[in-house]
């Protein structure tokens, strides 16, 4: 198999938005809650690699959401994305540069894809306030091209607290439907540890 058999056990770094989007000019991106993070996979995870997803929520009260676009830097989570739970991972370009002022950290990191920039951000955060290890969990429900429904539980923990994020969508590009907007609330998810399936 060319990608690492479910569940995957994933260490990673990430930078999360929330977004209330109203009417965006597009049926397949409906209004609703939306999340956009940026997050680094790191070891001792069986995959190394970055990724930048937004996702809709489709229900709170079962933590329940849909991933709508997502790109990757590794062709083996592409792949195993696509196959195992239906995620329409695509291949980008992703940077990403964290540096540090006192006990705050600055992120900055970009996606590109064919040479386009589909988004960029920045974050500033004191990760090291996150003393406390907090629980997570959520299902992601996608669908395949057959109209079948895959959903696949996401459990985690992380050392979370809030930070300043703004992010910057392409006009033109996929995620022209988030340009302009500003996000609600941000946060910075540090030593990640995150089961997918």
């Amino acid at each position: 198999m060319p990608f690492p058999s479910p569940p995957w056990q994933l260490s990673a770094q990430m930078w999360l938005s929330v977004f209330r989007v109203g009417e965006t000019g597009r049926p397949d991106r409906p209004p609703g809650v939306y999340g956009a993070a940026f997050v680094s996979y790191e070891e001792p995870g069986p995959l190394t690699y970055r990724e930048l997803v937004v996702a809709r929520l489709l229900d709170a009260r079962r933590r329940r959401m849909r991933i709508t676009d997502i790109w990757v830097d590794s062709a083996t989570s592409r792949d195993g994305g696509r196959v195992l739970w239906a995620i329409p991972k695509d291949l980008a370009d992703l940077d990403l540069e964290e540096t540090r002022v006192g006990p705050t950290s600055h992120t900055s990191f970009a996606a590109r894809v064919d040479d386009a920039e589909v988004a960029s951000g920045q974050f500033a955060a004191a990760p090291g306030a996150a003393l406390l290890r907090t629980p997570f969990g959520a299902t992601t429900s996608q669908l395949r091209e057959s109209g079948d429904e895959v959903v696949t539980p996401i459990r985690g923990s992380a050392r979370t607290l809030p930070a300043l994020g703004s992010w910057d969508f392409a006009a033109d590009g996929p995620l022209g439907y988030l340009h302009g907007r500003r996000p609600v609330v941000s946060f910075r998810l540090s030593d990640v540890r995150l089961r997918f399936g």
